[in-house]
């Protein structure tokens, strides 16, 4: 019976070393090697402090700054761990909002956020911009950290209004930073809500 039962127990010996140690250990020294940034979780790094990841969103709510798409995750309620409470962005809890086209509820929060947008930019609202889908509609994952040019070209009025700023000096950051498809091909353009908001800061500082 040991004649069939050892090669067995060996199997699962050697496979769980190859597979759950040496294999994982081999991958994440190549990545350390060859891509350390990307490994590392793409951290941006600004005055030697970590202020966010250029693949996860941040809510950036002040006038002053780009705001990205909405976000639909959650956390636990710390007063009742039963219940959830809005989280925008949470890493932990990766997730969409699952309500389809005809939930009342998804209905009411984008009609919400389109008197939001139209109040807090009166000067695109004046120049008939039309306001970008990705400004009112969350992403599957709700941690995405780009919006669309024209997502941030709606913006540029009301942040060089609050930061004084020409709204061509603006615009022409969101041109410098925005990125097209990849190969030409593959995605959508896109700019990243992270950058353009420390870019924003930088030339207000210089």
């Amino acid at each position: 019976m040991l004649t069939h039962i050892r090669p067995a127990v060996m199997m699962v010996v050697v496979m769980t070393v190859l597979t759950g140690l040496a294999y994982p250990l081999a991958m994440t020294g190549i990545a350390q090697a060859l891509f350390p940034d990307q490994a590392n979780g793409s951290l941006v790094i600004q005055g030697g402090h970590v202020v966010g990841s250029r693949l996860i969103g941040q809510d950036f709510t002040a006038a002053k700054y780009f705001h990205g798409r909405p976000s639909a995750t959650s956390a636990p309620d710390p007063n009742d761990a039963s219940k959830t409470v809005a989280a925008p962005y949470n890493a932990a809890n990766s997730s969409g909002s699952n309500l389809g086209p005809t939930s009342k509820a998804l209905v009411d929060r984008v009609s919400a956020d389109i008197a939001r947008l139209r109040a807090d930019n009166p000067e695109a609202v004046r120049a008939v911009m039309p306001i970008p889908g990705d400004l009112v509609t969350a992403s599957g994952s709700g941690l995405d950290p780009d919006i669309s040019p024209a997502a941030a070209l709606f913006q540029v009025p009301r942040i060089a209004r609050v930061r004084g700023l020409p709204e061509a000096e603006v615009r022409a950051l969101v041109e410098r930073l925005a990125k097209g498809a990849l190969f030409g091909l593959y995605g959508e353009p896109r700019v990243n809500v992270l950058a353009l908001n420390l870019a924003l800061d930088h030339a207000a500082g210089g």
